[in-house]
């Protein structure tokens, strides 16, 4: 089993991190942010010395090695994580405890503390097992010398005031085969005098709240793993604390680790890793560095000198200078990018760490045989405008789910990821809407990449208008217009508000919306300036200023659209071969009736569950794909285990159409789960009954008595007592009254609740109405579930979002090199 570790200060070096800044711009952003300067010039520069100051290494270090976890293969998932002091940050970060700007806040003020302190040293001591030092430091009378690092069996690191280490030196190397070689730093770390930084660190901490690790996290402090609620106290205590490094080891070692994976630069901690396991080695005669935290570098202090044949390894507190570690490249069925943090305010969410994929480099592209054009790469699918202007990796988005299925922590995880989610505010109350909104914001910034849903609301409007009022106020760039069968005045309003003329006197919109069709005439319609009438109806509510309704008579309403194909959810079943050829010569003809100077974008959605099925699109002309069913199977979906574990053992075949209960009467469908539930046929029996009776009363009894017993399970009449105070509870009186007169209107009403029902059971897991699960997906679930087969994705805990769209871009990018 291989454990991860994460190297301490001493480690850092000019140059580390080269590349990976570039492959997490949004986190470094973060880091910039909170740090006041750049990481990544530090990093690069050494910032003319500072690189060598505990208040800028500290942070510079746990940034590359938060990075460089991110970008690992993360298939086996280590199950053991451990840092070396400062390392901690790192291994507390992969496990989820904190997210990574928060993390940089923490080590900023850990640094800053830390550098502050001035006064005292550190002596490494070689040679003599660690279990006998403090009764050797006993003997010599020093009195303030605390055991700062157990680093290796023979390898240990003292600190204290400089009279008492040179008294201490003298007298340790008077014993036949020990060694003392003095640490260059500034103060005495992990000792009892760094007390007042540990008790300053302690109330700073108390600004926070830290989730407990989802992963065993080994503490330096303890040598044990931390209990629920010992984050803060750990961290704080760390500081003044010794490094038990050497029981730390022993820890991995005993619970069934055999190869440590060093995540951040250099190879300190491998090194102390071999030197532990070698039974041959003998003391004092070590190739491992020393492993301290460490200070600014000072003047050498005069010591007792150090013997000659000392290796010059052990007096470099930290890691060889070395060529910055590569970032690890994995098959296609290993996707690297790892997972979502949880967001910094208190309490934090619970779930994984953030992350990201790095792209391969522009110079790993190779010539085919005979000169033939190199392969693509992911990042070269799709329209290059298209990533340049939604500020994204791929041309892939993660799309919508109604009802938060595609959460908040769904479209953090994207954005993280240098991708692009639409959070799933469809059927959602608009408190939930606006709290998904402040979470994501405050987790990606004010210019994060993220969008939401706006699912047309034929029965109320006055809701699609709120969830643009919602949208508008929080500052959302980007919508996913979805269910749409013409257009509608607060679609336009999104699209248009804020629109203006550039210095030129073009017109430009600042918003964008995605429409995803699947019928020609609404996507015409989509592809068209906004209907005067519509502009006129805007302007006189004082949606639109005069001059926005000008630019919108300009420009398509939507300059995205998605053809939609067979897809989960609401859906004309339409065969993306056929449509998609089809949409692209509706573009064209959109454009040259109008005459836009830019291009339509056509994309690509529905089946879209294998990296086959993705290079398809793009041969077919797709300038972007957005995937659906294959991220509900993902932590980060919001629904339950009980549906992820469904889905994930769907077959291509394993779903059915039943009717849509938002459109229930007239006859809208959409696709659903069929395996392991009886959602499709109950559903397409209460149609069958709406269709062919006036009334409830006018079914027959035993029938009625059956979807009372098996749909319902309770009585009509407490159905439509539940239906009707809801609908009132809502201000809608006008259907209540109608269907008090209607009692076919009254039947619908009822038969509704049933499928609005089916959905909350699913999301919310009941076992006790499982059979009557309404799960929304697509046959692309099944396609995935062919495709990751055998790999580490076969398990659906660990399908992060980011990983999905990887093995998918990817995949697609080796497919058509293959061609």
């Amino acid at each position: 089993m291989v454990a991860l570790v994460f190297p301490g200060q001493g480690s850092q070096r000019g140059g580390m991190g080269a590349g990976l800044f570039a492959r997490f711009p949004d986190l470094t952003r973060q880091a910039d942010e909170v740090l006041g300067y750049s990481v990544e010039e530090l990093c690069r520069s050494s910032g003319d010395g500072r690189l060598d100051r505990t208040e800028y290494a500290q942070p510079a270090l746990f940034v590359v090695s938060a990075l460089t976890y991110l970008a690992r293969d993360p298939v086996p998932e280590p199950r053991l994580l451990a840092g070396h002091s400062l390392g901690e940050y790192g291994a507390l970060f992969a496990a989820g405890c904190f997210d990574f700007a928060t993390g940089v806040r923490l080590v900023r003020e850990r640094g800053a503390l830390m550098g502050q302190a001035r006064g005292g040293g550190m002596l490494a001591v070689l040679g003599v097992d660690n279990a006998d030092v403090p009764e050797l430091l006993a003997g010599t009378g020093a009195r303030q010398v605390d055991v700062a690092n157990y680093n290796t069996a023979v390898q240990t690191v003292l600190s204290g005031p400089l009279d008492e280490l040179r008294m201490v030196s003298s007298a340790l190397a008077a014993h036949p085969g020990v060694r003392c070689v003095p640490v260059r730093v500034s103060a005495a770390f992990h000792s009892r005098h760094m007390r007042p930084a540990a008790q300053e660190f302690a109330r700073f901490l108390t600004g926070f709240t830290f989730t407990d690790p989802h992963r065993t996290v080994v503490s330096s402090v303890t040598a044990r793993p931390y209990a629920p609620g010992q984050v803060s106290d750990l961290l704080s205590r760390q500081i003044e604390s010794p490094v038990r490094w050497t029981q730390t080891m022993a820890y991995l070692r005993e619970h069934g680790t055999r190869e440590v994976e060093e995540v951040g630069p250099g190879q300190v901690l491998t090194g102390l890793w071999k030197r532990a396991l070698s039974p041959s080695a003998k003391p004092g005669v070590t190739a491992a560095p020393v492993a301290v935290e460490v200070g600014p570098a000072t003047a050498p202090r005069p010591f007792a000198a150090a013997p000659a044949r000392a290796p010059k390894a052990l007096v470099t507190a930290g890691a060889p200078a070395t060529a910055a570690a590569p970032v690890a490249t994995v098959p296609l069925t290993t996707p690297r990018a790892r997972a979502a943090a949880p967001a910094t305010a208190a309490p934090p969410a619970r779930s994984a760490a953030p992350a990201t994929i790095a792209p391969s480099s522009p110079a790993t592209a190779r010539p085919g045989a005979d000169g033939a054009p190199p392969a693509p790469r992911a990042e070269e699918l799709g329209s290059d405008e298209f990533r340049r202007e939604y500020g994204i990796r791929y041309a892939y988005l993660a799309g919508a789910m109604f009802r938060g299925i595609a959460s908040a922590d769904l479209v953090i995880r994207m954005g993280r990821a240098g991708l692009m989610g639409f959070f799933g505010a469809g059927g959602l109350t608009l408190d939930k809407v606006e709290s998904a909104l402040v979470r994501i914001k405050e987790a990606l910034g004010p210019h994060g990449r993220y969008g939401v849903n706006l699912l047309h609301s034929i029965d109320d409007p006055a809701y699609e208008h709120a969830v643009v009022d919602l949208c508008l106020r929080h500052g959302v760039h980007d919508v996913e217009a979805a269910g749409f069968t013409q257009l509608t005045p607060a679609v336009v309003q999104f699209r248009f508000s804020g629109a203006h003329r550039d210095a030129a006197g073009r017109p430009v919109a600042v918003r964008r919306v995605l429409a995803k069709v699947s019928r020609p005439e609404v996507a015409t319609a989509f592809m068209g300036p906004a209907p005067e009438a519509i502009l006129r109806q805007l302007t006189a509510a004082g949606r639109l200023t005069r001059q926005e309704a000008e630019i919108a008579a300009e420009l398509p309403v939507g300059q995205d659209i998605c053809v939609e194909a067979d897809s989960g959810g609401h859906t004309d079943g339409g065969a993306a071969l056929t449509l998609l050829p089809a949409m692209l010569r509706h573009r064209d003809a959109a454009m040259a009736r109008h005459g836009y100077e830019r291009k339509i974008r056509v994309g690509a959605a529905g089946g879209i569950g294998a990296p086959e099925a993705v290079a398809a699109a793009f041969v077919l002309g797709a300038d972007f794909v957005l995937t659906g069913s294959v991220n509900q199977c993902s932590p980060e979906a919001g629904t339950s285990d009980a549906v992820k574990d469904i889905l994930a053992g769907l077959d291509v075949q394993d779903t059915a159409y039943a009717p849509a209960g938002d459109m229930f009467e007239i006859g809208a469908r959409v696709q659903v789960v069929r395996k392991g539930t009886m959602f499709a046929a109950r559903g397409n029996k209460l149609y069958q009954l709406y269709r062919s009776h006036d009334s409830w009363e006018a079914i027959d009894r035993a029938t009625r008595r059956s979807v009372e017993e098996t749909y319902f399970k309770r009585p009509f009449a407490e159905v439509w007592e539940e239906t009707r105070a809801y609908h009132l509870g809502r201000g809608r009186d006008a259907e209540i009254e109608k269907a008090e007169r209607l009692p076919k209107h009254r039947m619908a009403l009822v038969f509704r609740w049933y499928f609005a029902r089916s959905v909350r059971w699913a999301l919310e897991g009941d076992p006790a109405q499982k059979v009557n699960y309404q799960i929304q997906c697509g046959p692309a679930i099944g396609a995935f579930n062919h495709a990751v087969r055998g790999t580490g994705l076969e398990d659906w805990r660990h399908r992060h979002v980011d990983r999905i769209a990887e093995h998918l871009m990817t995949g697609a990018a080796a497919v058509l090199a293959r061609r």
